[in-house]
């Protein structure tokens, strides 16, 4: 039975204040989700403790939204996973649409981030998807297997059996489009299909969240489907209720 999970990105948003008012709304109506779903929020850096610390023993996990490639050392203004790790944080998001298109991550940069995550025993969520114009010129199936082929098959199959995997129609983001529920199911599936090319039976355990505006209306339709394990949630994570009714979906 694979991890249903529901994880908030919280990208750029929120004042230490805000969050940790967030993350007490989420953790008063954690009870109203059913155990078998993991709630996972990822805020900014600046109230990583904070939130964590409001959460206490709600059973809501916390993640960071991306680490640096390196372990230490004269790196101005970036946060090693190890500092990530030390705060309590038990996942970070890797390679983000946001990340690559905005700061040119690309998979060598995702592999080094990847390798500091295992270390520290962080999990990762590493994100896939293509492009509107790699959509409409038909080629998101070549974009998503390059993607897992160039950073996931480079793991371990100790370390993919501790992987969570996002994909994002990145032109579903941000934009109120949405990819259909038989969309998503066909990318999952395939993803699904690319994993078993390599890690072979391991690859029904992996979680593969949807990550394009989902939000309370349509996490229902979007999750029942067999290959979709939950959310990666952007808009909708920002308030509490709406977050919680997308874990209640499933």
């Amino acid at each position: 039975m694979r991890k249903k999970i529901v994880a908030g990105n919280w990208k750029m948003n929120t004042l230490p204040s805000e969050g940790v008012e967030l993350a007490k709304g989420v953790a008063a109506g954690k009870a109203e989700v059913c155990d078998c779903v993991n709630l996972i929020v990822c805020p900014p850096f600046t109230h990583l403790q904070s939130v964590i610390e409001a959460l206490g023993n709600s059973g809501v996990a916390v993640g960071a939204q991306d680490c640096a490639t390196e372990v230490k050392g004269a790196y101005t203004g970036e946060v090693a996973a190890s500092m990530i790790a030390a705060l309590g944080c038990k996942y970070v998001i890797l390679g983000h649409s946001e990340r690559r298109q905005y700061y040119g991550e690309t998979s060598e940069t995702l592999n080094k981030k990847m390798a500091r995550a295992y270390e520290n025993n962080l999990t990762p969520i590493y994100c896939v998807g293509e492009n509107l114009d790699e959509r409409e010129a038909n080629r998101h199936f070549d974009v998503v297997k390059a993607q897992i082929e160039e950073v996931v098959f480079n793991l371990s199959e100790e370390q993919f059996r501790n992987l969570v995997i996002a994909y994002e129609p990145v032109w579903a983001i941000g934009t109120g489009k949405t990819a259909t529920a038989e969309q998503a199911q066909e990318i999952h599936a395939y993803i699904r299909e690319v994993l078993r090319s390599k890690f072979g039976a391991a690859a029904e355990e992996c979680p593969i969240l949807y990550g394009g505006s989902c939000k309370p209306s349509n996490a229902g339709e979007i999750f029942s489907k067999e290959d979709v394990d939950g959310g990666l949630i952007g808009g909708a994570a920002l308030k509490a209720e709406d977050f919680l009714a997308i874990g209640k979906a499933f």
